[in-house]
């Protein structure tokens, strides 16, 4: 059976022999036009720390997917990074970079009629951008996280990218040495990967395992770390079966859905930016949702974790400790998540949550 179910528009009959010959050029053969054609999305820079570290993943992510029989075709989007681009005029461009990575994602896959999207992010809105764009698109579509970025350390005390914003005011007031100062900002981001508390990034990537468009356990990875090249391997062969099973990002992402994600967030003491990004991802998939739910959410939903920037542990810390699945598992031992909603695995949150323990070991 042919899963190439839009692509064929480009490379089938007597017709689209020009559209064949410049595939072609670019590595298609013979028998790979009846190969549904897979989007990666590849938001890679060395503007910042959040995505250094993706080519590696993307690699083999486009490795894995021609294994499984599809063709991958590459395209680069761009980032602003908030870390960076605060206290300047570049700020200004953050949020709506959102957009435009959205319709960067959406121009290339339904200008060329893929079959489906991996989309590869590690920052602020690269990554509810990729999923604004597949929600929009409804095209089978998985969501691979960059990872987190390992903990930096100075005299005895993990950093986080907070650790020199604080330092700055410790200085500026007198109470912190040259020595600490300087120390911080070296030590500061020891890797790459997305700021490695429950800031915005590990907030979004998290509660897309809740969503169901990433897969559980990806979401608190090191980023240098090989199970995270692992993961977006993984990732890869999940999205080729969704696209042989034509299970779609609407399929996935509906109202009780975002009811998990959100109650992840309330459980995981995650970013308020997860609000506005919400609000968007709901409207992109036609979905009911108001500013109202997330304080009705929050009300019913307890604070399990103790993580940065309000508590005092890691994404790392939290990844070891069983990360989202044994977060998810309480969740939903308690009555707090819809365990018959559908995954990119076509397994639902209750069936993929089967093996984790109901409290951590």
């Amino acid at each position: 059976m042919s899963y190439n179910r839009r692509s064929r528009l480009i490379t089938q009959g007597i017709a689209r022999s020009p559209n064949r010959a410049m595939l072609r050029a670019v590595g298609f053969n013979d028998g790979d036009f009846d190969k549904p054609i897979v989007g990666v999305a590849n938001g890679h820079s060395t503007m910042n720390p959040c995505n250094a570290g993706i080519q590696p993943l993307v690699d083999r992510a486009m490795a894995a997917l021609k294994d499984a029989g599809a063709m991958p075709q590459v395209f680069g989007i761009p980032t602003v990074t908030d870390g960076i681009g605060m206290g300047t005029e570049g700020m200004k461009y953050s949020l709506v970079s959102r957009e435009v990575i959205a319709d960067a994602i959406e121009t290339s896959v339904n200008g060329q009629c893929m079959d489906g999207v991996l989309v590869a992010g590690g920052c602020d809105k690269n990554m509810p951008a990729g999923v604004i764009a597949m929600a929009r698109m409804n095209v089978p579509g998985i969501f691979v996280y960059a990872g987190t970025i390992k903990p930096g350390q100075w005299k005895g005390q993990a950093l986080t990218i907070v650790s020199p914003f604080e330092a700055v005011g410790a200085f500026t007031a007198g109470r912190m040495s040259q020595e600490d100062y300087d120390g911080i900002e070296r030590n500061a981001c020891p890797s790459v990967g997305a700021c490695g508390g429950m800031y915005t990034a590990n907030t979004m990537s998290s509660s897309f395992e809740a969503l169901g468009v990433s897969l559980m356990g990806s979401s608190q990875m090191a980023s240098p770390d090989p199970e995270k090249a692992d993961s977006a391997a993984a990732s890869a062969r999940v999205l080729v079966e969704a696209i042989k099973q034509d299970l779609k990002p609407r399929d996935i992402i509906t109202r009780k859905s975002i009811e998990n994600a959100v109650a992840l967030i309330m459980a995981t003491g995650g970013s308020t930016n997860a609000v506005l990004h919400f609000l968007a991802i709901a409207h992109a998939a036609g979905v009911e949702w108001s500013i109202n739910d997330f304080e009705r959410m929050r009300k019913k939903v307890p604070v399990l974790c103790d993580l940065k920037p309000s508590g005092k542990y890691m994404a790392v810390d939290l990844h070891k400790a069983g990360g989202i699945p044994q977060v998810m598992k309480m969740l939903l031992n308690a009555g707090l998540l819809h365990g018959d909603c559908m995954t990119i695995t076509g397994k639902t949150i209750a069936e993929a949550l089967a093996d984790v323990p109901d409290q951590p070991r």
